[in-house]
């Protein structure tokens, strides 16, 4: 893998310096900004839980619960990553010299607070039991018009166009649930999940090869397709192994979760770099992202390996809140 500094050479540098200085800075954002949108596929709430546990039939506060050690984890690895490295290589962080007073500090938060304000709210509603899952849906959007209004930032043309971004988004979604629940019904009824449990069964159904297959199978899968379409299409096949190897679905599903974000930054299809070189433009080669989300994807393989090995750091917080 290769620096920042390598991903863009002093050789193609531009003619104007501040444009390299620009380009190189963007460079440097767009790996740490790729990789940490992933962190909202584990954190709750995660959108991602809510399949597995209609799906798996466990509770959806549980696994929202299971996924907040990791989550903190998977933070502070990224952040230790990039100190580290910084601290090796000082070239790649420099000393920023502006300076900005505790009202300007405030100033800026204030422009941040409506989102941990829906986000604990929606939490608080689903751990306490005031709602359900599906109902927190709800009431998180809500939530988002209501705040959107008391900011000013609420108008028709922004409603209109969340409300077309939210149908298409729903009705893709719902499409590959219907053709997952066709897929299911017809494995069940030709007996496929039960001949591959079977053939688990013949090798010995240990907990440690079946995480094996599924690791080796989502991270080829996590090259080509999305999160929610792997989850689904492989849910019917992947659940009676875990089952039959006594695996614990909630830890099971935390694995499946990190397998799936590491599959958002996996070339040629991750779809992480593909959003920030959408807003980048032309600043940042598609190629530069991959190689600099290349650091990110290893400590990613290390903290599962450490959850695989630790499967307590999962399951401690849903068992002490439930």
């Amino acid at each position: 893998m290769t620096s920042a500094l390598d991903a863009v050479p002093p050789a193609a540098t531009p003619p104007d310096a501040s444009c390299w200085v620009e380009r190189l800075c963007a460079a440097r954002a767009s790996f740490s900004i790729a990789a940490a949108g992933t962190l909202g596929a584990l954190i709750p709430p995660s959108i991602l839980m809510v399949p597995y546990g209609y799906l798996a039939e466990v509770s959806i506060a549980r696994l929202f619960a299971a996924g907040v050690v990791p989550g903190i984890l998977t933070a502070v690895a990224f952040a230790a990553m990039i100190i580290i490295r910084c601290i090796l290589d000082p070239t790649l962080a420099p000393k920023v010299k502006d300076n900005f007073t505790r009202q300007e500090k405030l100033a800026a938060l204030k422009e941040t607070w409506p989102l941990p304000a829906i986000i604990i709210g929606v939490l608080f509603g689903v751990f306490t039991g005031l709602f359900t899952p599906t109902s927190a849906g709800a009431i998180g959007a809500a939530l988002a018009i209501l705040l959107g209004l008391a900011t000013r930032k609420m108008n028709l043309i922004v409603m209109r166009r969340a409300l077309e971004a939210t149908i298409l988004s729903t009705a893709s979604i719902f499409l590959v649930i219907i053709g997952t629940s066709l897929l299911s019904r017809f494995m069940a009824l030709s007996g496929v999940p039960a001949y591959t449990a079977g053939i688990l069964v013949e090798f010995g159904t240990t907990p440690l090869l079946v995480l094996l297959a599924v690791v080796n199978l989502y991270i080829f899968l996590g090259m080509f397709l999305d999160s929610i379409g792997i989850l689904l299409l492989t849910m019917p096949i992947i659940l009676p192994m875990a089952r039959e190897a006594g695996l614990d679905l909630i830890f099971f599903d935390i694995i499946l979760v990190k397998l799936l974000e590491i599959g958002l930054l996996t070339p040629p299809v991750g779809l992480n770099v593909y959003v920030i070189k959408g807003a980048l433009g032309d600043r940042v080669s598609l190629t530069t992202i991959f190689k600099g989300v290349g650091w990110f994807i290893v400590v990613d393989l290390i903290l599962l390996g450490i959850l695989i090995a630790c499967p307590e750091l999962v399951t401690w917080l849903p068992n002490l809140m439930f």
